[in-house]
């Protein structure tokens, strides 16, 4: 009975496969060089290194794509190493025991010398020339040439296909793991084929060590041979011959077999599947090719003197395989097609528009940069896609509303620095940034003292500067804000954002934030929609919120409202059911206008423009339009915007109140210069609220 003895743990780290084994083997190689090698083992190297060539051409080709094979690299740097190593101890061992016959330096070399020669020694020597020649010239020149071009076109396209991933991620078509597997799969073929280039030089190199190493054996035996030893010319030439063109042979044939293999690696491309599928698929597409071949195949045979047997063979086989492919064509002609279920005409119509439909899509929010800001989206961490997460994160914790997926192209047609923020495929924005540099930006509105680029801040059009990165930590100590290209854009996209998101609010993004209220609020829904007020009310009342930048976080809230505002023949317009709405929002509205001393600055409005605006407003209750003489509305401006700057002059950021008639109207003239100044009527300020007055206007 065979008892299985367990290997000690020592023994276990230098089996195949195992770092230390691999780092044992590499200092067997360049031992291989110094140290004489017996016989036995010298065979047993060269054997290896045949067998290992043969079964690396083996896995080329059968192949799926070259990135199943990134260690091949690696493979081509170990197999030459090897080869060489073996060269060193084979010509040390020719050297060395050559005169005593062609069986001195093993039997591998002596067996693969006679084959050659065949009885004719200078025979032999032109035959193993021209295979150092073809291997040299042809197929590792080639090879080389071939990985050096797909390195450069794979690192050229690296960028695009970054920002194709990156594009695809901020859209929302893919998610964060699958963009993380593309950007490593992208590396690793950017990093294959730039090694593969390196390895290329590794073969060349290997073969013109063999031509060196063939002359060296072939003169330093005869001189060795004759000088030393006293062997006449004819013996010498003889056996040192067969002794050099075999160890060559041994060489030079795994040589040859690794660069093929090489060579199939890198001309493999894109495509995917083995060679020999995609030989046979794209040979054997068409039957008039093949029989294109036979016909002349068939020409050749007849022509005088001209073997006849090889040409008819040929010919037949060709003409067989053109035969069996238009037979195969004709019965998929012939085969009947599968009957399609028949459609409705609503289903044909849509059919039949798709494409137009398909051309008619638009983004509803896109961020154009010039190729100067391609760096801004591409590698490992895009700083600018990043924070493009972060912002549609923020717009949905703050304000309540899913922002569309922003899409980023590159548009060759704007500069280089240049950005186009588009809503609606309009241009909504425009904006210059300057990476690597650094925005500078003095909070007290005056140019930083400091050496850069003078430009205006393009969120808020405020003076700055494009400073160099060494000068950061100088002008953070003089006071300023310091901010990298891609925050100055995200900066400026966000603005975008606040300024258009009533219009970003779709009827599809309405019914989407309803279907995602809580189960607890179905049932207030289903009161509502569509009984008491259609999905189209809720959305213009969201919309008239979003406008003013009130969150619609609190839809619960806002839904009560609406109901309350629809409620039993209350008031039906869409600005009666939005004053109702902001009063029951009246805590959100307060806080947010809160001030950093922790009451709620105001600005109230005076008697007299209480009564112009009341007195200007006409038509029915629920569609009342401001009719104010112009000059009237530019002296409210006036006024009103002194009073602002007042204010702001001493730090504070007020609201304006009045009463609820004219709220709407107020607003709709405050807009016009001071967006960001909330705008609120006495009964949406929170009886709790603790108030400051600054003043009447």
């Amino acid at each position: 009975m065979a008892v299985a003895i367990p290997l000690p743990d020592a023994l276990k780290k230098f089996r195949v496969g195992t770092d230390v084994g691999l780092a044992l083997g590499v200092i067997c190689l360049l031992a291989v060089m110094l140290v004489p090698l017996p016989i036995i083992l010298l065979d047993l190297g060269l054997a290896i290194s045949i067998t290992a060539s043969v079964l690396v051409l083996m896995v080329a080709l059968l192949l799926q794509r070259p990135l199943d094979f990134t260690s091949f690299p690696t493979i081509l740097l170990l197999t030459t190493l090897m080869r060489l190593a073996l060269n060193v101890a084979t010509t040390r061992a020719v050297l060395t025991h050559g005169h005593e016959g062609p069986g001195s330096a093993g039997g591998v070399i002596a067996a693969f010398g006679n084959f050659l020669m065949g009885g004719d020694v200078l025979i032999g020597l032109v035959v193993f020339f021209i295979l150092l020649i073809v291997n040299f010239m042809v197929v590792t020149k080639g090879s080389g040439r071939i990985a050096e071009v797909a390195a450069r076109f794979s690192l050229d396209a690296m960028p695009g296909k970054q920002m194709a991933i990156d594009a695809d991620l901020s859209a929302g078509i893919i998610e964060e793991p699958e963009a993380r597997r593309r950007r490593r799969e992208l590396e690793e073929e950017s990093g294959f084929y730039g090694a593969m280039d390196g390895a290329a030089k590794f073969v060349r190199g290997d073969a013109i060590a063999g031509l060196i190493i063939t002359g060296i054996n072939l003169l330093g035996g005869l001189a060795i041979g004759m000088g030393r030893h006293g062997l006449p010319f004819g013996d010498a030439a003889e056996t040192f011959a067969i002794l050099t063109v075999g160890d060559g042979l041994v060489t030079q044939i795994p040589a040859l077999l690794i660069s093929v293999a090489a060579g199939i690696v890198v001309t493999k491309g894109g495509g995917e599947g083995r060679a020999d599928q995609i030989l046979a698929g794209q040979l054997g597409t068409s039957w008039k090719p093949l029989a294109i071949a036979a016909g002349s195949a068939l020409v050749m045979a007849t022509m005088p003197a001209m073997p006849v047997l090889p040409f008819l063979a040929i010919a037949a086989v060709c003409g067989a395989l053109a035969w069996n492919r238009r037979k195969a064509e004709q019965v998929k002609a012939r085969a009947p097609a599968r009957p399609a279920a028949p459609l409705d005409p609503a289903a044909k119509a849509a059919a039949e528009e798709a494409p137009v439909a398909e051309a008619l899509r638009m983004d509803q929010l896109r961020l154009e940069i010039g190729y100067g800001l391609l760096s801004l989206a591409s590698g490992e961490a895009p700083r600018l896609t990043e924070q493009i997460r972060q912002l549609r994160k923020s717009i949905a914790q703050e304000m309540g509303f899913v922002l569309p997926s922003v899409r980023v192209q590159d548009n060759m047609q704007l500069p280089p620095s240049t950005y186009v923020v588009r809503v609606k495929e309009v241009e909504a924005a425009q904006g210059e940034v300057k990476p690597p540099m650094l925005l500078a930006i003095d909070p007290s509105g005056k140019l930083p003292p400091l050496p850069g680029e003078r430009c205006q801040e393009p969120a808020f059009g405020l003076p700055a500067l494009w400073i160099e990165e060494n000068l950061r930590d100088q002008a953070l100590a003089r006071g300023c804000t310091v901010v990298d290209a891609a925050s100055v854009l995200v900066t400026h996209l966000t603005e975008v954002v606040r300024e258009n998101m009533a219009d970003l609010l779709s009827h599809t993004e309405t019914r989407r934030l309803l279907d995602g209220l809580p189960e607890e609020n179905k049932r207030l829904i289903a009161d509502l929609v569509p009984g008491q007020a259609s999905i189209g009310t809720v959305q213009r009342v969201l919309q008239a919120l979003l406008a003013e930048r009130v969150s619609i976080r609190d839809l619960p809230t806002i839904l009560e409202g609406i109901q309350e505002a629809t409620a039993g023949g209350g008031a039906r317009g869409l600005s009666g059911i939005v004053s109702i709405v902001r009063a029951r929002l009246a805590r959100q509205l307060t806080e947010s206008a809160r001030g950093h001393q922790g009451d709620v600055p105001l600005l109230t409005l005076g008697a007299e423009w209480e009564a112009a605006f009341a007195e200007a407003l006409i038509g029915p209750a629920e569609e009342r339009q401001l009719a104010m003489a112009p000059s009237r509305v530019n002296d409210f401006a006036q006024k009103l915007r002194l009073a602002l700057d007042r204010a702001g002059a001493a730090g504070d950021a007020p609201a304006l109140v009045c009463s609820g008639a004219i709220r709407a109207h107020v607003r709709a003239v405050v807009e016009r210069f001071r967006p960001t100044t909330p705008v609120l009527a006495q009964a949406e300020i929170h009886p709790r609220a603790r108030i400051r007055v600054l003043g009447s206007v």
